[in-house]
Formats: C-alpha cells, sequence, structure tokens
C-alpha cells in the first residue's frame, strides 16, 4: 500500500502543477479553491502517511515522527474540510455526496483523535486511530484502483460512480477494525 498511496500522492502533486491534467469535472468545479486544497492536502497526507507507520523511524527519530504526524494532521484538516465541501458537488448524485461528505468527515474525527490521544500521552489509542484515519487516507488509493476496475467490468461510471463513493473507504475502515481487534485478540491493549 506504502508503494500505491506514493503514487496517487504524486498524481496528486501532478494536478495540482498541471491543471490541464485534472478530469473535467475538477477543471470546471465551481469551488476551484477547494479542489486546489483537497489535492494538496489529501496528496501530502498520502505522501506522509507511510513514513509515520515505520516503527524503527519513530524510535530512532521521535522528533521527525512528531513533526511529521503534525503536517499530516495539517493536512488532513485541508484536504477533509476541503473533501467535505467537495462532497457537496461531486458527481453521482446524493448517494455519491453523501459517501464522500461521511468519508471526509470519518477522516477529520479519526484524525482529530489521533491527535488528541497523543497530547494526553495515549500511544496506544493514538496508534489505532492513525490506523484508522491512514485506512481513510487511502480512500484515494482505492478510488483509483476501483474506477478502472469497475468500467473494465462494462459498468458504466454514473452508475459505478456513487458505489465507488461508499466503496473506496468503507472497506478500509473495515480492514483497519479487523486489524485493530486482531491485534487486540493476539495482544490486549488498554484504549484511552
Amino acid at each position: 500500500m506504502a508503494v500505491l498511496s506514493m503514487a496517487v500522492s504524486l498524481y496528486a502533486i501532478a494536478l495540482l502543477l498541471r491543471p490541464v491534467l485534472r478530469p473535467a469535472f475538477l477543471q470546471t468545479s465551481p469551488v476551484p479553491l477547494m479542489v486546489f486544497v483537497h489535492l494538496a492536502g489529501g496528496g501530502l497526507a498520502l505522501g506522509l502517511g507511510p513514513f509515520q507507520f515505520l516503527a524503527s523511524q519513530r524510535a530512532r527519530r521521535p522528533t521527525l515522527h512528531r513533526w511529521l504526524g503534525r503536517v499530516y494532521v495539517a493536512a488532513i484538516l485541508a484536504g477533509g474540510v476541503a473533501g467535505l465541501v467537495l462532497a457537496c458537488f461531486s458527481q453521482g448524485g446524493m448517494v455519491a455526496h453523501t459517501g464522500f461528505g461521511l468519508l471526509a468527515l470519518a477522516w477529520l474525527y479519526t484524525t482529530a483523535s489521533a491527535f488528541l490521544s497523543i497530547r494526553r500521552g495515549a500511544v496506544t489509542a493514538h496508534r489505532l486511530w492513525m490506523m484508522r484515519s491512514f485506512a481513510l487516507t487511502l480512500a484515494a488509493v482505492t478510488l483509483r484502483i476501483y474506477l478502472p476496475v469497475s468500467l473494465i467490468a462494462g459498468m458504466s461510471f454514473d452508475s459505478a460512480y456513487p458505489v465507488i463513493a461508499w466503496a473506496c473507504w468503507v472497506p478500509n475502515l473495515l480492514v483497519a477494525e479487523w486489524a485493530i481487534s486482531r491485534r487486540a485478540r493476539l495482544r490486549p491493549v488498554v484504549v484511552a
């Protein structure tokens, strides 16, 4: 997932630097500033996220981990708020608006919970919330997997996109919850 995360991060940067590469619906967005902020925040979060899970880096360079974490939180704050605004203008009607809107809210909530947990010194809770947060960050990756797969499967964009608005993040979050519960069964933890 780290490689795919970095690839989509670079794609977001390319879209930022070369607006002509943006899909038509992004080029004609009624809120172009929000497109820019969402691409910047989401791309940065995708680029930083994998490095935050490296235990060796956290142990050797805790200050770097803290600063990258702060940038990750700021990136999600920007990208999530912009995503919430963009959800109102997404293609796919109310089903897609709701799916993307709830993704933005869950992204902001899990990241804020991770941040507040570490501020309280609850390291284990912080790690669990970060797993959820990054699972939601990876919605950008799964969306870009599901879109071409749905088209190859013969689905029209108009019928696939509302489903993908949910499928790009709900399974990711379920996998994170499964990993958290599995981890708890293997090694009981106290969550603050």
